[in-house]
């Protein structure tokens, strides 16, 4: 059964730190391209970072410069690594994987497999 499964969420204050891990089981995720999204209460859903099969990355312009994607295939994980975070970033977080190794986009609607999601609380 392939699945997604993501942790590091938490609480955290502003200006902090989380790093997030997608793992997949059932499935090997070197040849997807992978993407993390997040949904605020009351809000759409909305890309936030994407990472190719080959490492070729993407990021929304709220996020460019204080979060990082990376992936270990060998681990059969994704990361989002974020830094100096903001009330604003405040979601559920979501990986989700698409079999096309070239892909980089951040439409939700492109993906495939989905993670069931991870809180991130950006509070003092």
């Amino acid at each position: 059964q392939l699945q997604l499964v993501e942790s590091g969420g938490g609480l955290v204050q502003p200006e902090g730190s989380l790093r997030l891990s997608c793992t997949a089981s059932g499935f090997t995720l070197d040849y997807y391209a992978i993407g993390w999204f997040r949904q605020a209460p009351g809000k759409e859903r909305e890309g936030v970072s994407c990472i190719t099969a080959g490492g070729r990355t993407n990021y929304a312009d709220s996020v460019k410069g204080r979060f990082t994607i990376s992936r270990d295939n060998a681990k059969n994980t994704v990361y989002l690594q974020m830094n100096n975070l903001k009330p604003e970033d405040t979601a559920v977080y979501s990986c989700a994987a698409r079999p096309t190794v070239w892909f980089i986009g951040l439409n939700s609607k492109e993906y495939t497999y989905w993670g069931q999601g991870t809180q991130v609380t950006v509070s003092s």
